[in-house]
């Protein structure tokens, strides 16, 4: 069994939700563009996730951690999943 620190969850989870309202705001905001939606907001998660471990880094507030960043990243692609699956079958009724 693989032991997953603490941190990392919170960063997974945090991704998630992350994921899932940035996801749903670019729906809303690109409601005919789904590929571009997608795009903006794996992007969002990219910049957001590495660049709050960048300004940990930067600023020392904070422990800067990449794997942080990316526990954030697979989490927020997680959350980008859901909703865009909530949503095919949402459209497809």
């Amino acid at each position: 069994m693989i032991k997953i620190a603490p941190d990392k969850k919170k960063h997974f989870w945090l991704g998630m939700l992350m994921g899932a309202i940035l996801q749903i705001l670019t729906l809303y905001l690109f409601p005919q563009h789904y590929i571009i939606s997608i795009i903006i907001t794996f992007v969002l998660i990219v910049a957001l996730t590495y660049g709050f471990e960048l300004f940990s880094l930067i600023t020392k507030r904070g422990h800067y951690e990449i794997l942080d960043a990316v526990a954030g990243t697979i989490g927020g692609s997680i959350g980008m999943v859901i909703i865009l699956l909530i949503e095919y079958v949402h459209n497809s009724h």
